[in-house]
Formats: C-alpha cells, sequence, structure tokens
C-alpha cells in the first residue's frame, strides 16, 4: 500500500485560509474604521451646523430682548406722554372755568346777597354769605339752578346773624359746575373755527 503524505497540503490550506481570515478582517476592520470615519465626519458636520445655528438663534433672541425693553420703554414713555396730555386737556377746557364760574356767580347774585367765602373742591363749590331774608337765599338758589354753567344748588344751612347791627341770614351752600356743558361750548367753538365760521 501506498502512503501519501497530505500534510503539507493542508498545511497550505490552513495557511491560504489563515490568511484570508487576517485580510478579511483587516479589511473587515478597514471598512469599519471607514464608517466610523465617515459617520463621525458626518455626525460632527450636522453637529457643529446644529452649534451654528443655536449660535445664531441666542444672538437673534438677545437681540430681540433688546428690542422687546426698548419697546416696553418706548411704551412707558407714550403712556406718561398720554397721561401728560390728558392732563393738559383737562386744564386747557378748564382754565376757564374760573372766570367762568365769577362771571356766573356775579350775574346770579340777587339784591341784597352778600358772598362771605367760596371754597371748590373738584367740580362742588361751597358757597358762605349774607342775605337780607330767608327770600333772597332762595331767590339765589333759583337763579344758581337756572344758570347754563352751574346746577345742583343744596343748601346746607341757613341761621340767624347780626352784622353791623343789623339781623341778617348766614346761608351756607353747595352748587356744582357743569362741565359738560362747558366743553361742548369750547367743541363748538374749536369746530367752528377762527372768526366762528364753519
Amino acid at each position: 500500500m501506498i502512503r501519501i503524505n497530505l500534510l503539507p497540503h493542508r498545511e497550505e490550506k490552513r495557511k491560504a485560509r489563515r490568511q484570508q481570515f487576517i485580510l478579511l478582517s483587516a479589511l473587515m476592520a478597514l471598512a469599519g474604521l471607514v464608517v466610523w470615519f465617515i459617520g463621525h465626519t458626518l455626525i460632527a458636520g450636522y453637529v457643529d451646523g446644529q452649534d451654528a445655528k443655536n449660535a445664531f438663534l441666542k444672538q437673534e433672541i438677545a437681540a430681540l430682548d433688546k428690542d422687546i425693553v426698548e419697546i416696553k420703554g418706548l411704551r412707558e414713555q407714550a403712556e406718561a406722554l398720554l397721561s401728560r396730555k390728558q392732563v393738559i386737556e383737562s386744564l386747557q377746557t378748564n382754565r376757564t372755568e374760573t372766570v367762568l364760574v365769577f362771571n356766573e356767580l356775579a350775574r346770579q347774585l340777587p339784591e341784597g346777597v352778600y358772598l362771605k367765602a367760596l371754597k371748590q373742591t373738584g367740580p362742588r363749590i361751597n358757597l358762605v354769605g349774607y342775605a337780607q331774608s330767608n327770600a333772597r337765599v332762595s331767590n339765589l338758589m333759583r337763579n344758581l339752578e337756572a344758570s347754563p354753567h352751574l346746577q345742583s344748588a343744596d343748601l346746607v344751612e341757613v341761621k340767624a346773624a347780626v352784622l353791623n347791627t343789623r339781623r341778617v341770614s348766614e346761608f351756607s351752600l353747595n352748587v356744582s359746575v357743569e362741565r359738560a356743558k362747558a366743553q361742548d361750548g369750547i367743541e363748538a367753538k374749536g369746530a367752528a373755527g377762527p372768526g366762528g365760521k364753519p
């Protein structure tokens, strides 16, 4: 019987398989490294892009916050200016009120009635004075009620007093200024334009 030694052939096959395995392993490792590098590069690019977007958004948000602060400041200034404008408008509409009140009181004061004190609190005026009789106080109240600029004459008290050895009635009454009618008159004058012609 002839004996054939297959050991070198098997050794060569094992060696070839080992080399193929090493080569495939190296190729797989290389492919893995390439895939990892590409993935890492792509992810790093995405992260850098997102970081740039985030930085841009933060910058824009900071700019918007500054704008919001400026807008709030402008709103506060606008509200302050509006309140000042309203105060000025109310002062302008009521600036002639004192003259109007004194003129109306002089017109409506009947003979035999004298004012001692006058105090205004808002639209309310308190009149204190002397009259020759209670009838003249009633006449004064009727005149004040009929006035286009004064209204709601309320008698607080009437009492007997002596003034320069004469018996008189000392009275105190409240009356309100009719501001709506005064403002309508001012608006009508403004609408008529200069010279009183519309």
